[in-house]
């Protein structure tokens, strides 16, 4: 029996190697590898002195042999294949373990183009590939956190078919991964983003129960290891609906770098949100703006839960609840509370990835963008087109609103007061019934507007909208511009003594 080891990850690999050499494997390893386990005094023979072929250009040529590729692929329950094997002196290799050159890593510390190109492997996806067609008759391995079971099974006798099979699906998982992130890679560098081609490759977190219905199947998956590494849920099982949910309400609560913001969330719509001094008084006054949505809802907290915070979540059905940290008195308070999902991710304060392109599926493919998000000074650059300029309080809140008018579904408007939601229409098919649903609603929460600011992701085309705010009292708008009513925007804005901004930006989020 004969096991080809050959990894960049060396991780367990010298343990490993140990135990085949007691279960009476040989070994065949190359360059580090080799080093690696002849430093540990584990017997093995080097692939050059089996292929008689030595290695060639600084080591991009060691395992391109046909007694390697010969031993692997070779049909053992073919006459002709096993004669051909015996005549030329290829032997079986039944065992390859291969992991590969570190391209991600590579691309992620230099941009050298040539310490780049020199980390591509090209031995290492041949043998994982060739190993993988051949799973009837060889075992391939990629990941070092599957040795202790491979080493259990084959002491047990349980190499069987269906885990090879497992494996082999592992190993081409493994290879079209690499192989996506260099294309991708590469499509980066010489055509911006957008090639020919784009690859979206995902590892698997978790099956979820269902997808958004329960008769739709539905699992999780990550493109680095932020959910399997920082995301924790310490009560509860996630579902699919509620990622979803905890992917907007953490957007908005994050997205306000250190300070204290809650942000609530309902069917992937914020329903609360605010920055007060404390964490305890921006849930308070979350929860104001819409407390019936927040009813089963996602809490996003960018801070510490601790026990006097837990009390006051406590009194409201809340179905997640997110932040960094939630101390040991507050996680033991909220236990009680059976139907409550808590999760972890941050440290002292939210941390979510940035992803630098966003995708969309539609039928039959999908469409694909640079993510969006708000510039750091985007609204203190904002041109005020009108005669009333803002406070520096209304600025704050102008800020408040249109970083959250730009994570929420379009067309919507924002209401912000003293840093609070207190208003929101969102996902309406024109802007003045986001302007008037929102009103409507606040009026129902019995919330008083006088003073409040006005946010919208994308321009007025009419100047309805703002007809409707100088109702309700709105002090202030931000908006992008560019409508050609702009100026009559601008005048009933004058006419009314609103001040008026325009950041020359839109956010659409459909």
């Amino acid at each position: 029996m004969t096991a080809l080891l050959s990894v960049s990850d060396k991780s367990g690999i010298v343990e490993f190697a140990r135990e085949l050499t007691s279960l009476g494997y040989t070994i065949l390893s190359t360059g580090g590898t080799l080093k690696t386990l002849q430093e540990h005094k584990i017997s093995a023979e080097e692939v050059a002195y089996y292929t008689q072929s030595p290695e060639m250009f600084d080591g991009r040529v060691k395992t391109l042999h046909p007694k390697i590729h010969g031993g692997i692929l070779y049909r053992r329950d073919n006459p002709e294949d096993q004669k051909q094997a015996k005549e030329l002196g290829i032997t079986d290799i039944c065992l390859v373990c291969v992991n590969l050159y570190p391209f991600k890593e590579t691309i992620e510390r230099t941009d050298d183009f040539e310490v780049i190109v020199e980390n591509i492997d090209i031995g290492g996806p041949s043998m994982i590939r060739a190993a993988a067609k051949n799973f009837e008759s060889v075992l391939v391995l990629t990941d070092p956190s599957d040795y202790k079971e491979v080493l259990m099974r084959l002491k047990d006798n349980q190499n069987t078919l269906e885990f090879r099979r497992k494996m082999m699906i592992k190993a081409f998982e493994h290879t079209a991964n690499y192989d996506c992130v260099i294309a991708n890679y590469f499509n980066k560098r010489f055509n911006e983003g957008f090639g020919e081609r784009h690859f979206i490759a995902g590892r698997l977190v978790a099956p979820t129960r269902y997808g958004e219905n329960p008769h739709q199947r539905g699992a999780h998956y990550e493109f680095e290891n932020f959910y399997s590494k920082t995301f924790k849920a310490l009560k509860g099982e996630i579902s699919f609906n509620n990622l979803t949910d905890i992917n907007s309400a953490v957007k908005i609560a994050s997205s306000f770098n250190q300070q204290p913001c809650v942000c609530i969330v309902k069917h992937a719509n914020p329903c609360g949100c605010a920055i007060k001094n404390t964490l305890l008084e921006s849930y308070k006054e979350a929860l104001k703006c819409d407390s019936i949505s927040a009813f089963g809802g996602v809490v996003a907290v960018n801070g510490t839960i601790d026990l006097e915070l837990a009390k006051e979540i406590g009194k409201t059905f809340i179905e997640v609840l997110i932040a960094p940290q939630i101390t040991n008195d507050a996680l033991e308070f909220l236990e009680t509370k059976k139907k409550l999902k808590i999760c972890i991710c941050g440290e002292e304060f939210l941390k979510f990835p940035k992803d630098a392109q966003d995708f969309k599926h539609i039928e039959g493919g999908f469409v694909l963008q640079d993510s969006d998000w708000i510039e750091e000074n985007e609204v203190k650059d904002a041109k005020c087109v009108s005669q009333m300029t803002a406070s520096c309080e209304q600025m704050r809140d102008l800020k408040i609103a249109y970083k959250i008018a730009s994570l929420v579904k379009s067309n919507c408007v924002v209401y912000v007061k003293d840093s609070a939601m207190v208003a929101v229409g969102m996902g309406m098919t024109s802007r003045v019934d986001a302007t008037k649903a929102a009103i409507k609603k606040a009026q129902e929460m019995q919330i008083d507007l006088r003073g409040c600011v006005l946010a919208s992701e994308a321009f007025f085309p009419f100047k309805d909208s703002i007809e409707e705010a100088q109702k309700v009292g709105v002090s202030a708008i931000i908006e992008p511009g560019g409508s050609v009513r702009d100026q009559e925007v601008i005048d009933c804005a004058n006419e009314n003594k609103i001040a008026l901004y325009f950041t020359g930006r839109r956010h659409f989020l459909h």
